[in-house]
């Protein structure tokens, strides 16, 4: 190391050139005393060891350059579109604004800590914050696996805690027929005649839904609820994947309608309850005998619906009749796979086959479902297709 004065350009200056791993590194300063401060500064990291030293001349790029240059290109693109559009939110709304411009390698324990304490002083919830944890965790895991940082420094800082969930409360049969019943023989709607002021008009019946919407609206709620399948999985099954006494899952659809593997990239096999397999023989004839590679819920014109498509279903179908079989608060149509793990499980299924219809592992399935076991061992064993029976009937009669 040693501080030198050179004179380029016509301007006098001084250098100071030291040795970093077996390369020659040099840096220009207009004054002497910058130089000695900088000389000083280099004899001491030299002390401390090589990363130390290394540190004091590495330039790292931001947080978000990073991501834009390295994690997106490299790992984002292994990702779902649907979690690389929720990960684009969260870093959009609760991290860009203040670690962006942050060169990676300055992304500190505190820094970190001051971060995630500003988003709870906010008032951000705590399930965000986890989300956004999740995307920093894993951006900064691939920069120290490009040897970019020495370590992901937010694995010291302490998540906060999550708040305990409310426990899953899954729809009896008598509830779902009671659905299915208001989609397929909905109440007349009346339309009111116009006030005074208004442009006239005249009170009204409402012409209800086409028969053949309304039988494929039960359909898909039969389906969620007595098979289990996802709505993603529901929008992806064909005809062929139907059999005899089974359904075949092995694909589910983005939010594009684009068509992907299963949440956890596994086929598996569903029973097949004999009501459900009479609804889908039913709805195939209704449907002209569609050919097996044709989708058994699809959208006009053969495509698989998109995210537009379900939201605007469950607003105008599921929760209308939701409220008319007064259901309060208005479950989520996802609801319905709760219904069917009960189900099992009150025939007295094991957990692990209960597991595997529903494509989970049996820690997932115990740990959601652990409440409901003492409740259900102490009731009599039900037959799903009794149970189901009657549920229908008495939708019907009621």
């Amino acid at each position: 190391m040693s501080v030198q004065r050179v004179a380029r350009g016509g301007k006098v200056r001084w250098e100071v050139r030291w040795r970093e791993q077996s390369h020659h590194r040099s840096r220009l300063f207009d004054r002497r005393s910058d130089a000695q401060a900088w000389d000083a500064e280099v004899r001491r990291r030299r002390q401390l060891g090589t990363l130390a030293l290394a540190q004091l001349t590495r330039t790292t790029p931001t947080l978000g350059e990073w991501i834009a240059h390295r994690w997106a290109p490299e790992h984002a693109v292994t990702l779902e579109q649907s979690t690389r559009e929720r990960y684009a939110n969260v870093y959009r709304c609760h991290v860009e604004a203040w670690l962006d411009e942050v060169p990676i390698a300055e992304l500190s324990v505190g820094r970190l800590r001051g971060w995630q304490v500003a988003l709870l002083e906010a008032g951000t919830p705590t399930a965000t914050i986890h989300k956004a944890r999740t995307l920093l965790s894993s951006v900064l895991r691939h920069a120290a696996e490009a040897e970019v940082i020495p370590g992901n420094p937010l694995m010291l800082v302490r998540p906060p805690r999550s708040p305990q969930r409310d426990r899953v409360r899954p729809l009896a049969p008598a509830t779902v027929e009671a659905i299915r019943h208001f989609m397929l023989e909905p109440e007349p709607r009346r339309v009111a005649a116009s006030k005074s002021g208004q442009r006239r008009r005249r009170a009204y019946v409402a012409a209800s839904r086409p028969p053949a919407q309304r039988r494929r609206d039960a359909l898909i709620v039969s389906l969620l609820a007595y098979s289990g399948i996802r709505p993603g999985e529901l929008h992806a099954l064909r005809w062929q994947d139907v059999r005899e006494h089974t359904l075949l899952i092995e694909r589910g659809t983005a939010p594009d309608g684009s068509i992907k593997a299963t949440k956890n990239a596994r086929a598996r096999t569903v029973g097949l309850l004999p009501a459900l397999a009479a609804e889908l023989r039913e709805w195939r004839l209704a449907s002209g005998r569609p050919a097996d590679e044709a989708l058994v819920i699809p959208r006009p014109g053969g495509r698989p619906w998109t995210k537009t498509d379900w939201q605007n279903w469950r607003s105008r179908v599921w929760a209308p009749a939701c409220k008319k079989a007064a259901l309060e608060p208005i479950p989520r149509p996802y609801d319905l796979r709760h219904s069917f793990a009960s189900l099992l499980l009150a025939e007295r299924r094991q957990p692990l086959y209960v597991a595997q219809q529903l494509g989970h592992t049996p820690a997932v399935l115990l740990s959601t479902y652990a409440h409901l076991l003492p409740e259900l061992a102490e009731a009599e064993r039900v037959e799903p297709e009794i149970e189901i029976a009657r549920a229908r009937e008495q939708a019907c009669t009621s």
